[in-house]
């Protein structure tokens, strides 16, 4: 039987913030839709005192921003997206269009079309988040999509040259500096500046969120999300150091992070909370993560694998950092989480910035059901189907004659019955 040594806050007290933000979002979302540009600029002006003669940068603007990078970053920059480039064109070589004879003179296929505009949002209000830009506009662009519309907020008070950067390496169409609720209502609306966008992608803070929530339906997006979470599986293998740090190193996102220890070893979690405390004083970052920590942070001792697996598989998080003397063991059993991380040599940071995969991942338990972001969202597997021979069609026809009939759907009978006349062996001597 499990124990918890440390509990986050009950999932019932956050509901009266989450009702908040939705009534927010959807007050924001009405009135861009009503004013266009006006409400954008207005949302700018108030929440990122930003308010600039036009919002998309020209092409001067970005070089700019390029120019002011030194040759370092742009070469690091470089390196991470050909990690990501590289790893998203091997997911799209497995995407196979398929087309097969399933009857005799019945083919059924499929091809994969890319969607023809998307939005990607690069979070960067706190945080000059660019590697978002990475795993966006890149994925989009090997996936094929044809218009890719990137927003990220002012940064100090002007765009942040590395993520500007970033986008344009990648291959963004347009670029905007624009941030929040005003930035993904302009991308999925439109409005009289900005052509809106069959799609929204990328991470956000909970206005953000929100509103690609409330969006969904209207456009497509890549998952729901919300603040960003760690579990860390461990044994006595490895110290508290090294979970500490890769506890905090995701607990500095924001101050609702959870950030999780699921352990069979009592003596490691103790050592790890002792740890946490020790770090959170000398990171420069520790006030946010401290927030994190105390109020989402969970620290759980199991009795076994199993049980760990059981619990693991039951929170679902996002990111799952496995350093126990048999990881290949939770990637065999383990069925609900957004990323795996497996052993003490690699950690979430690495799959956050450079490494390759997509850090666009599923959060708030919809791991349960899908992964996170990668080249296959942004493709439309759409089907088709031709019948090649009278004699397959008549067949067929008559088949689905009979089950319109029982279903009462007189229309759709006909719609075979019609073919079953024209096709079928009696087709000739009716003179039809």
């Amino acid at each position: 039987m499990a124990i918890w040594l440390k509990e986050a806050k009950p999932a019932e007290e956050r509901a009266a913030d989450d009702a908040k933000v939705r009534e927010i979002v959807e007050q924001a979302l009405l009135d861009i839709e009503r004013r266009g540009d006006a409400a954008v600029r207005e949302m700018s002006e108030r929440f990122d005192n930003w308010s600039p003669r036009s919002f998309r940068l020209s092409d001067a603007e970005i070089e700019r921003c390029i120019a002011s990078l030194d040759e370092r970053a742009i070469e690091d920059i470089r390196f991470a997206q050909e990690q990501v480039r590289g790893f998203a064109e091997k997911q799209k070589e497995s995407m196979r269009p398929l087309e097969v004879e399933t009857l005799p003179g019945v083919v059924l296929g499929h091809k994969h079309i890319p969607v023809n505009a998307v939005g990607c949002y690069v979070p960067g209000g706190k945080y000059p988040l660019l590697a978002s830009a990475h795993m966006s506009v890149l994925t989009a662009k090997v996936a094929g999509v044809r218009r890719i519309v990137t927003c990220a907020p002012p940064f100090n008070g002007g765009p942040a040259p590395a993520i500007v950067a970033a986008q344009a390496m990648a291959g963004a169409d347009e670029i905007y500096v624009m941030g929040g609720i005003q930035a993904v209502g302009a991308m999925a609306l439109g409005t009289e500046t900005i052509a809106s966008t069959d799609m929204l992608v990328g991470p956000g803070n909970a206005f953000v969120a929100e509103a690609k929530r409330q969006l969904f339906g209207r456009v497509g997006i890549d998952l729901f999300a919300g603040p960003t979470e760690t579990l860390v599986i461990a044994d006595e293998t490895v110290d508290g150091e090294l979970c500490a740090a890769d506890l905090l190193g995701q607990a500095e996102h924001g101050p609702t992070s959870p950030a999780i220890l699921l352990t069979s070893s009592e003596k490691l979690a103790r050592e790890t909370m002792r740890e946490v405390e020790r770090q959170l004083r000398i990171l420069p970052t520790g006030e946010v993560a401290a927030q994190a920590w105390e109020t989402y942070g969970e620290v759980i001792v199991a009795e076994d694998f199993a049980e760990m697996v059981k619990i693991a598989d039951d929170i679902a998080s996002e990111h799952v950092q496995v350093m126990t003397r048999d990881d290949d063991y939770f990637l065999a059993n383990m069925t609900n989480y957004g990323a795996l991380f497996l052993g003490p040599r690699t950690n979430v940071a690495y799959g956050d910035k450079v490494i390759g995969t997509n850090h666009t991942l599923p959060t708030l338990k919809s791991a349960r059901y899908t992964g996170g972001l990668w080249v296959g969202k942004f493709l439309k597997t759409c089907t088709y189907q031709r019948v090649l021979t009278d004699e397959a069609s008549s067949m067929v026809g008559e088949y689905c004659s009979r089950l319109c009939a029982l279903e009462g759907f007189a229309g759709h009978q006909e719609q075979a019955d019609i073919r079953v006349r024209r096709y079928g062996p009696n087709a000739r001597r009716t003179g039809q």
